[in-house]
């Protein structure tokens, strides 16, 4: 599990929006019709807007300053011409390169849902001596702008810059907590209305590489502060095969990587996911882990995951990039409004990555609390209860688990909860990674837009 003892990076919030709890009332959630392919969609009874750029026209539509659009199966977003060099201090390594570099500017996105959290996510390819930047801009519902917030500095590798987010980022009406924008207090009204994006290319100078960025969005939401959540009616009966790993098994392995296997939930789900969809690492990919360590390519995960100022593998935009480097496969993060959203994925053969917080207590067959901690649901039982390919087991058979419906709906999609402490804390109001295939069925398609995803 992820960091257990450890206050979560969502528990910083909970003095911001406590003020909010007796104002929010929770709205029984459900999905939302399929979205316009040109233009946002939403799920979760309206309180998510996704926003997404994809298309040949999507990156038409922005402004570029030495880059140029990508055409073909994936059209993308890539270095033309070089309108800058800047020098970059890497602040993990302390390391000063020159970089040439060129920008990709969104459009402005109005958001159908006001929102008081956004989380970037993105695919891209970047080979050695290049990397990336996203940024975002938004507007309030005052009118007033937001300073452009770094999202993060990415690269598939770790050979050139660590990836990292960037702390401290504030204005005082809203902050930068690893990977997501939050209104620092929603009790007020306040919300973000609209927002831009911004990439930036870098490569290192006098070289032809370029990263190319093929899948850029956002995922704004209002979900009201609550307790518990309505119960769902149990839909679907089905499993999904999905391959096992457990990351109990690499417990003090490569404890660079945030303490070992012991927080590596996130990149070991992530694994599982990306071995159903038909991602494989190579032998070359795989020499840097000792031979003596079981499933090699769960250190792998957790490596190229690790978000050097975060500390940790559970940064929730790294883990979808790293899925999409692997062939034909996209990655996003965002939010689901029940498990009837997740039975319409499982229904079209789409496991999805859960964020939960928890008490022993809470969860019956679990036997651990935890802060935050992120599983695989591949499937239902005939009573509607969760399958769930739980990380935080102590071997891959073990890995499957039953939960029951009542109890995992509740601890996933609510925002408020008791810590061990008894005190208040976050949740995470049904955070989600979804990954893909670039070439969706039409099945595959329809379930992706009922939940909120194009």
């Amino acid at each position: 599990m992820s960091r257990s003892e450890q206050p979560s990076r969502r528990t910083v919030l909970t003095a911001a929006v406590a003020a909010a709890v007796a104002g929010g009332a929770g709205a029984v959630p459900a999905a939302a019709a399929a979205a316009d392919a040109a233009g946002p969609a939403q799920s979760a009874a309206g309180q998510v807007d996704n926003r997404a750029w994809t298309t040949y026209t999507d990156w038409r539509s922005g402004t570029g300053k030495g880059t140029r659009v990508v055409t073909g199966a994936r059209p993308g977003v890539a270095i033309g011409a070089p309108v800058g060099r800047t020098d970059y201090t890497d602040p993990h390594t302390g390391t000063t390169a020159g970089w040439e570099y060129a920008t990709w500017t969104s459009p402005v996105h109005r958001l159908a849902v006001p929102s008081t959290e956004a989380i970037a996510s993105w695919n891209a390819h970047t080979p050695a001596g290049t990397w990336l930047q996203v940024e975002l801009r938004g507007t309030y519902s005052d009118g007033t702008d937001t300073p452009w917030y770094v999202m993060g500095r990415w690269a598939a590798g770790d050979q050139d810059i660590r990836r990292t987010s960037v702390d401290d980022q504030t204005d005082d009406k809203s902050t930068i907590w690893t990977d997501t924008f939050a209104i620092d207090d929603p009790a007020t009204g306040l919300r973000l209305t609209s927002y831009r994006l911004r990439l930036t290319l870098y490569r290192k100078p006098g070289t032809k590489r370029t990263p190319t960025v093929w899948r850029l969005g956002v995922m704004g939401s209002d979900v009201p502060d609550r307790f518990t959540v309505p119960a769902s009616t149990p839909g679907l009966a089905r499993e999904l095969a999905v391959p096992r790993y457990s990351q109990e098994i690499h417990v003090g392995q490569y404890p660079e990587y945030d303490n070992g296997g012991e927080a590596w939930c996130s990149p070991t789900s992530s694994q599982m996911i990306i071995e159903y969809w038909g991602g494989r690492l190579t032998e070359e990919q795989l020499a840097w882990v000792d031979p003596a360590f079981a499933d090699p390519q769960v250190c792998h995960a957790a490596r190229f995951t690790y978000d050097h100022q975060y500390a940790g593998c559970g940064n929730w935009p790294f883990n979808a990039a790293y899925a999409a480097t692997f062939k034909d496969l996209q990655g996003v993060v965002t939010r689901l409004g029940s498990l009837t959203d997740l039975e319409t994925l499982i229904a079209a053969g789409i496991p999805a990555i859960t964020s939960q917080s928890f008490l022993k207590e809470e969860l019956t067959g679990a036997g651990y609390g935890t802060s935050g901690h992120l599983m695989t649901v591949i499937g239902f039982t005939a009573e509607g209860d969760v399958i769930a390919n739980d990380p935080a087991s102590p071997s891959n058979p073990e890995v499957r688990r039953v939960y029951r419906r009542r109890e995992f709906e509740n601890i996933w999609l609510r925002t408020k909860r008791y810590n061990a402490s008894g005190k208040v804390a976050s949740g995470t109001g049904g955070v989600c990674y979804l990954y893909f295939p670039a070439r969706l069925s039409e099945r595959q398609c329809a379930a992706l837009a009922a939940v909120g995803v194009r």
